[in-house]
């Protein structure tokens, strides 16, 4: 099948029950048969992904929802596709559980987050309406999920409009028990285009009253603030959020936009603010992530998972009617007012046999069985050198990964990884890591990397879309070092 190069508005928009039964057939042969089809992140079926929704702990499985629009690898009308799981690791498909179908969603499911309450899943989220003049209405809406993966709207929205003083771009509600009632954090933009972040609170779910801007920085942050998620614990409070626009100069990013954090002491909830906020900082050091959703798990965890795509970038895998995936989950940890970010425990379980175990006096260079593998890098002090993943045997291509960690200095290049896209942003992403013993764990599928560097210390996650032939590793160091690699197997889906 061609695959479709011009999209009109009327098509993104059609139901999905106007599609012909062979289009959405054709596009699952076309994704299927992808160079690129990964083996244990959570990518889909067809047509696009992007925001993960509504990840949580529900009836004894971890539950995870995604943005969908399966009808074709670009934004058009968007539902919930719901995943669950056991172990954080293997994914089973449940399926499209929230559809564009009622008159407040009527333009698409757009993000939100899920709650246990009592026996049921509780669902938050944004309806998109459109009307005659294309003009955006944002509705936020609820949903009740019983046991048995059915979903029940709630037929009146939570909240019909925005407060008076901001605009229609009011959208990705999260919602979380906060003392004796519930809290709802929101993206917003004000009229005079500026991002910012609503609070509601409530007894029930299904009245809510506006308590105001949330408080954590005296900086511009940007034209819009997307995805916002606060995490308040015993000892700190964590505002996760996407602003769109923002300045350089005040958090440095090079992405099409940043996905960004700040820690405070603690949430003060009378005066709507945090306590001590920290600078912004980037929560990852990457080429595409966005969108990170995280929760307070029932064994007192901080787990989070993100879009590892971008707004208004094209990606090689379009062409092949399928559109990015989600990150692994990583537990979130903060001490002394650091974020730390590592791969769950449970991403053991995907481990396949024992490691290849090598040093200094190894072989520098190495073909593995497939681009599906953990790797793991201790340098002793002072060592700077190089890294190369997806190389051949010419050495001509990869993805370079140059460390410094004399210096505290890393600097990822995907320029000669293979397929070219998001020139615009370019190839290089460099980033300051603390002046010690280097450690590098990372994650390899396929078409993903995932760099977690001296225990979470950083993290840098990329889209990489290498040829068949591109299956090596090389390693210059000027220093010794240990590593392991693991072949990971697939997961369970």
């Amino acid at each position: 099948m061609s695959v479709k190069k011009i999209w009109t508005k009327e098509e993104r928009y059609r139901p999905y029950q106007e599609w012909d039964k062979t289009h959405l057939a054709l596009l699952q042969e076309k994704a299927a048969n992808s160079k690129w089809r990964l083996g244990y992140h959570i990518q889909p079926n067809t047509g696009l992904l992007n925001d993960p929704n509504g990840f949580s702990y529900f009836n004894n499985q971890w539950h995870v929802f995604y943005q969908s629009y399966p009808m074709g690898a670009v934004h058009g009308l968007k539902s919930w596709y719901h995943l669950t799981s056991d172990n954080l690791v293997d994914w089973k498909e449940e399926g499209t559980k929230v559809f564009p179908d009622s008159l407040y969603d009527s333009h698409g499911v757009y993000s939100g987050t899920a709650l246990p309450v009592s026996d049921q899943l509780f669902l938050a989220y944004t309806g998109n309406v459109r009307d005659a003049e294309w003009v955006r209405h944002s509705y936020q809406l609820g949903a009740w999920m019983d046991a048995s993966g059915t979903v029940q709207k709630i037929e009146t929205p939570l909240i019909t409009e925005p407060p008076t003083g901001y605009t229609s771009e009011f959208r990705d509600p999260q919602v979380f028990r906060y003392n004796d009632g519930y809290l709802m954090v929101i993206g917003a933009q004000d009229e005079t285009e500026k991002g910012k972040i609503l609070t509601y609170q409530s007894s029930d779910l299904l009245t809510w009253q506006y308590k105001g801007e949330l408080e954590f920085t005296d900086k511009e942050m940007g034209f819009m603030i997307e995805c916002p998620n606060l995490l308040v614990t015993e000892d700190a409070a964590l505002l996760i959020f996407c602003p769109q626009g923002l300045e350089a100069a005040i958090c440095f990013y090079e992405n099409i936009y940043p996905n960004t954090y700040v820690i405070g002491d603690s949430y003060d909830s009378e005066a709507n603010r945090l306590i001590q906020p920290t600078a912004l900082k980037n929560l990852d050091e990457g080429f595409d992530v966005y969108a990170t959703q995280a929760f307070k798990a029932p064994d007192n965890r901080l787990l989070s998972i993100s879009w590892v795509g971008l707004p208004e970038i094209e990606y090689p895998t379009d062409q092949e009617e399928w559109a990015h995936c989600l990150s692994s989950v990583k537990e979130l940890l903060i001490k002394d007012k650091k974020l730390y970010q590592r791969p769950v425990a449970e991403m053991k379980q995907l481990r396949a046999g024992g490691a290849l175990e090598f040093n200094k006096d190894s072989n520098s260079f190495f073909e593995t069985d497939t681009n599906q593998y953990e790797l793991m890098l201790s340098f002793d002090p002072l060592s700077c050198g190089t890294l190369t993943l997806f190389t051949n045997k010419e050495q001509n291509k990869g993805l370079t990964i140059n460390f410094d960690s004399q210096h505290g200095k890393i600097t990822i290049d995907r320029s000669q990884a293979g397929a070219v896209f998001g020139e615009e942003y370019g190839f290089v992403r460099s980033f300051s890591v603390e002046q010690k013993t280097l450690e590098l764990q990372i994650f390899v599928d396929s078409s993903i990397v995932e760099v977690f560097i001296n225990e979470g210390e950083k993290v840098a996650t990329m889209r990489v879309f290498p040829e068949a032939h591109q299956t090596g590793v090389h390693l210059e160091c000027d220093g010794g070092y240990q590593g392991k690699l693991w072949q990971l197997r697939k997961t369970n889906q």
